[in-house]
C-alpha cells in the first residue's frame, strides 16, 4: 500500500513540475537537460568548436542541449564533435556520435579513438548515478566507483584546460569525492541547479583544468 502511495506521489510531482512540462514544451527528452543548461550558463562549459563526451547519455537530454549550443553553423551542422556513451540505447539525435557500449572496454575506446582522431577532449559530462538500494554505506561505494570510472575516463581523455562535471550525491563519501577532484583538478566547484528536486541530496561536482596533464 505504501509503495503504491509513493507511486502515486510520484506521478503526480512529476506530471506537475513545471520542468518536465518545460521539457515537453521545447522537445527535450528529460527534465536533467535544466540542471546541465544552469550549470553551463554560470560557468561558461559549452562553447564553439569543442569536442565533448556525454557519458551515460541515454536518453540524450544532455546531449541534446550541447547540440543546441554548438549548432548555427550556415547550411546546418555544428561547429565542434558531440560523443555520447552509453550501455543502453539512445534514439539517434543529429549530429551526435552516439556509441552504446561500456566505456571501460577496449573496442568501445577504441570507437573513441576514430572519432577524436588524436585529439584531446574539451569536456567530459557525467549525469551517470548507480541504481540505489537504500543502504547507505554501499551506495555510497556505488555512487564514487561510478565517478572513479568517469574521472578516470577524463584523466586519459582530457586536454590540460579541460572540465569534467558529473552528478554526486552529498552524503556519505562525498569528501572522499570532492578529495579526489581536488587532487586532480586546479579549479573545484560544486553546484545544486534548481532543476534538482529539493528531496534529492543529488549535487553536481565540477573540476577545471587539470593538476597533472597526461
Amino acid at each position: 500500500m505504501a509503495k503504491n502511495k509513493f507511486n502515486k506521489n510520484w506521478i503526480h510531482d512529476h506530471v506537475n513540475d513545471p520542468f518536465v512540462k518545460q521539457a515537453q514544451k521545447e522537445g527535450y527528452r528529460a527534465r536533467a537537460v535544466y540542471k546541465l543548461k544552469e550549470i553551463d550558463e554560470a560557468e561558461k562549459l559549452i562553447k564553439p568548436g569543442q569536442i565533448i563526451v556525454d557519458l551515460g547519455c541515454t536518453p540524450g537530454s544532455w546531449s541534446q542541449y550541447v547540440r543546441n549550443k554548438l549548432a548555427g553553423q550556415a547550411g546546418g551542422g555544428i561547429n565542434g564533435t558531440i560523443i555520447g556513451l552509453d550501455i543502453l540505447p539512445m534514439e539517434p539525435i543529429a549530429d551526435v556520435h552516439f556509441i552504446q557500449g561500456d566505456f571501460r572496454e577496449d573496442s568501445v575506446l577504441a570507437q573513441l579513438e576514430e572519432l577524436v582522431i588524436g585529439r584531446k577532449v574539451d569536456l567530459v559530462l557525467s549525469d551517470m548515478a548507480p541504481n540505489l538500494s537504500g543502504v547507505a554505506v554501499a551506495d555510497a561505494a556505488r555512487v564514487e566507483h561510478i565517478i572513479d570510472l568517469a574521472l578516470d575516463f577524463a584523466l586519459a581523455h582530457l586536454k590540460p584546460s579541460g572540465a569534467l562535471l558529473v552528478k554526486c550525491f552529498n552524503g556519505t563519501g562525498y569528501n572522499e569525492i570532492l578529495e579526489k577532484f581536488r587532487h586532480e583538478f586546479k579549479t573545484v566547484v560544486s553546484k545544486k541547479p534548481k532543476a534538482s528536486r529539493d528531496k534529492s541530496s543529488e549535487i553536481f561536482l565540477l573540476g577545471k583544468t587539470l593538476k597533472n596533464p597526461a
